[in-house]
C-alpha cells in the first residue's frame, strides 16, 4: 500500500509581486536576514554569521527586493541592503516591539578554543611577535584567527543586533563553526570555546550623543567617549551584568516614582494629620489664656 506524502508547508505570499515563501524558511531565513540587513550588514557578512554561501543569502535577498521588503544600495564596490517601510512593519509584527533606543554593538569579542591535540600548523599565517610570545595570525572562514601554544583564538567581527544575549549566541556560533573548519583542515582537537574578557557591548543612547561632544567619561564597567561616524552617542559596556543593569533601568526607574508618588501620598496625609493636631492644640492654648483672664 503506498505511503501517504508528507504535508509540506505551506507557502504565504507577501506582496502583490506574487512571491512566496514557505513558514518554516520564513522563521528560518526570511527574519534572520531581515534582522541582520536592519542593523547594516552586507551578504558576505550575514553568510558568515548564519553559516550560509554568499549565494544562499543573495537568493533571498533577491526574493526579498521583489517582494519590496529590501532595497538595493551600491556604496563604491560594495552592494548593501536596507528595509524598506514594508519590510520593517514585518520585522516589528514577527519579533515584537523594538525596545531601546537604538542598536546594540559587540566588538573585541575573541573566543578561545583550548588544544586538545595540536596537528599541522598552518603554513599560510604569518607570523606576529606579542609580548614576551609570538602567535600565528591568518584567516579562516573569512574571519581573523590566532594561534598560540595552548589555544586557538577567533577574532569574531563586530555584530549588531536588537539585544545583547543575541549578539553573545551569534558570536559563540560563529566561532564554533571556524573552529570546526581549523580541525578538519589541521587535524587538532580543540576543547569547547569560551568567550575571553575585554569584550564591549555599545548602545545609542541620546544623552550620550550629546555629551560625548564635550568630554569623556570612563568608570569600570562603562565608557563614554568622541567615537567617531556610526560610533558617535554610544555608551560601550564593558561586561555583560553592566549591559543588563542598563537594560533594568528604566523598570527601576518607573519603581521609584511609584515609590516617590506613595511617599508623596503618606506625607501630605502625614502633613494634613499634623495641620489638625496644631490647630487641636492651638484651640486648648486659647481656651486655657482666656480662662486665666476670667479668673484673673
Amino acid at each position: 500500500m503506498a505511503q501517504a506524502p508528507k504535508p509540506r508547508s505551506k507557502k504565504v505570499c507577501v506582496s502583490k509581486s506574487k512571491v512566496k515563501f514557505y513558514f518554516s524558511t520564513v522563521r528560518t531565513r526570511v527574519i534572520p536576514i531581515l534582522k541582520r540587513v536592519e542593523v547594516g550588514d552586507y551578504p558576505a557578512k550575514i553568510g558568515r554569521i548564519y553559516g550560509w554561501s554568499k549565494q544562499h543569502v543573495s537568493y533571498y535577498l533577491k526574493k526579498l527586493q521583489k517582494a519590496g521588503l529590501v532595497k538595493r544600495k551600491v556604496r563604491t564596490n560594495v552592494v548593501f541592503y536596507e528595509l524598506t517601510s514594508k519590510g520593517k512593519k514585518l520585522l516589528v509584527s514577527c519579533e515584537g516591539v523594538v525596545f531601546g533606543s537604538g542598536v546594540y554593538r559587540l566588538h573585541r569579542c575573541m573566543v578561545r578554543f583550548r588544544i586538545a591535540s595540536e596537528g599541522v600548523l598552518p603554513g599560510d599565517f604569518r607570523r606576529v611577535e606579542m609580548v614576551n610570545w609570538t602567535a600565528l595570525l591568518g584567516l579562516e572562514c573569512g574571519v581573523k584567527v590566532r594561534h598560540t601554544s595552548s589555544s586557538w583564538i577567533v577574532h569574531v567581527e563586530t555584530l549588531y543586533g536588537r539585544h545583547p544575549g543575541e549578539l553573545f549566541v551569534l558570536a559563540k556560533n560563529l566561532a564554533d563553526r571556524v573552529a570546526k573548519s581549523l580541525m578538519l583542515k589541521y587535524g587538532c582537537k580543540l576543547s569547547e570555546g569560551e568567550i575571553c574578557r575585554g569584550y564591549e557591548l555599545g548602545v545609542d543612547d541620546p544623552v550620550a550623543q550629546l555629551l560625548s561632544r564635550y568630554f569623556t567619561v570612563s568608570t569600570g564597567k562603562r565608557k563614554m567617549d568622541h567615537s567617531p561616524g556610526e560610533l558617535e552617542g554610544e555608551i560601550d559596556h564593558l561586561s555583560r551584568d553592566s549591559a543588563i543593569e542598563y537594560l533594568l533601568m528604566p523598570e527601576r526607574v518607573k519603581a521609584l516614582e511609584g515609590k516617590v508618588e506613595a511617599m508623596n501620598t503618606n506625607l501630605e496625609e502625614l502633613t494634613s494629620a499634623l495641620q489638625k493636631l496644631f490647630s487641636i492644640e492651638r484651640q486648648q492654648l486659647e481656651g486655657q489664656r482666656s480662662m486665666q483672664d476670667y479668673v484673673a
